[in-house]
């Protein structure tokens, strides 16, 4: 009876999160690529041409890919902590995670993967202490997910035929403890959905802009217009080859135009500032930086950026911006890298002390209040300064407060004791 009931209970619970289908329910919008409303074709590597999408893709997988990654131990119950040298994973995470390539490129990868198609994913390679040896990313555009009989996640990866120089190959499942995963945001919790897919609409009238000017440049003729001829011609095509060759393109375009047998020049064209081709443009890159909350100054558009708000603009990006990126990095980590044991005193933490520091003089403020009153000593500075540390032995780990510190309920004792003191004299 008890095993009915659970079976029942466990039907339930994964009903919700099946296999991802290729559209939401009851809906008919598809958050995939494909052709958009301005009739283009959005695709990964269409995207990225644009300078926009570009910019803010670049901007955030080196962010992410420079910080400074540690794996941390909790020594006590007082909840000091320290960097987990001696534990493989530290290694991985912090230097290499595989023979191939250096922590930066790996996370760089990993974060292009996520922000162009919503997932990243990497195999783990672990030993036969069940330690994790090696992380290799895969590729996210050849990985489905679903559950098997038994209700667990799966990854369904096909290889690339290297030997054939075919992009298919044959298909392997791995078992989620062999995939570390990091999703955007989505529907279900097993996969997430790309950005650029759920915003493919504003994505495709960029590249509708973007391929407009370039044929503007490429096509017009200037003068512009239509020629008109008193007469009947013998061959128009002719003429029309003949003035596109003269007058056609960027390169021609300040040629002086002569007209023959009678003929005039009526211009009909509009210019680009009378559709408002360039605000346009403007507007299509403010849309693309929303679309991954990156600061229209990060990636150089300094239309509303000023002296004053630039630095708070900056706070405002790693607060807000790529904090959440770093917390589903650091979770992904705990959940898959560690063992259960293992979590409950190890977690891996990303340092953006670096970018939330400020300007020198606003650092050395800082400091100087911290030093004072007990929470810095001289070798914290020089070491957030990447200075070289003073001597444990010339008192370069000592915590200093001020003198005149006390407690409240202590406060005046020392004035009457020295009253006291002066008037026994």
């Amino acid at each position: 009876m008890m095993a009915t009931i659970a079976e029942k209970l466990k039907q339930f619970a994964f009903r919700s999160r099946d296999r991802p289908k290729d559209e939401t329910e009851g809906s008919r919008f598809r958050p995939f690529f494909g052709a958009s409303t301005s009739n283009k074709r959005v695709s990964e590597k269409t995207a990225m041409q644009l300078t926009a999408v570009y910019a803010c893709i670049k901007v955030l997988s080196e962010s992410v890919a420079q910080l400074p990654l540690h794996l941390y131990i909790n020594t006590d119950e007082k909840g000091k902590r320290l960097k987990a040298t001696e534990h493989p994973l530290y290694f991985l995470l912090h230097d290499e995670p595989n023979p191939e390539m250096s922590s930066f490129v790996f996370r760089e990868v990993m974060m292009t993967h996520l922000l162009v198609w919503g997932n990243a994913y990497a195999q783990i390679i672990r030993n036969g202490k069940n330690e994790v040896t090696a992380l290799y990313p895969l590729m996210a555009d050849r990985i489905t997910v679903s559950r098997n009989d038994k209700g667990l996640i799966e990854y369904q990866y096909t290889t690339s035929n290297i030997e054939s120089g075919k992009g298919g190959g044959k298909t392997v499942t791995l078992p989620a403890d062999q995939v570390f995963h990091l999703p955007a945001m989505g529907f279900d919790g097993l996969v997430g959905y790309s950005p650029l897919a759920m915003a493919k609409n504003a994505v495709g009238t960029a590249i509708a802009c973007e391929e407009y000017g370039s044929k503007f440049f490429t096509n017009a003729a200037a003068p512009s217009g239509v020629l008109e001829h008193p007469g009947t011609l013998k061959n128009p095509d002719k003429l029309r080859e003949s003035w596109n060759a003269l007058y056609r393109g960027s390169a021609n375009s300040s040629k002086v135009a002569v007209l023959e047998e009678g003929m005039t020049y009526k211009p009909i064209s509009i210019t680009p500032e009378q559709v408002q081709f360039l605000e346009t443009r403007k507007f299509q890159t403010g849309e693309i930086a929303r679309i991954y909350r990156v600061p229209g100054h990060m990636i150089g558009d300094l239309e509303w950026t000023t002296y004053a708000n630039i630095e708070q603009q900056s706070l405002e990006f790693v607060k807000y911006t790529l904090d959440p990126w770093l917390v589903r990095w650091e979770q992904e980590i705990k959940r898959k890298l560690l063992t259960g044991d293992e979590k409950k005193n190890y977690y891996a933490k990303f340092n953006v002390d670096g970018l939330l520091r400020g300007d020198y003089a606003s650092r050395m403020q800082g400091y100087a209040l911290g030093r004072q009153n007990g929470w810095y000593s001289a070798n914290d500075i020089r070491n957030y300064e990447n200075m070289e540390l003073i001597p444990e032995e010339e008192g370069g780990d000592l915590y200093l407060i001020n003198g005149n510190m006390t407690k409240i309920k202590d406060a005046g004792i020392f004035a009457g004791n020295s009253g006291t003191t002066q008037g026994g004299e």
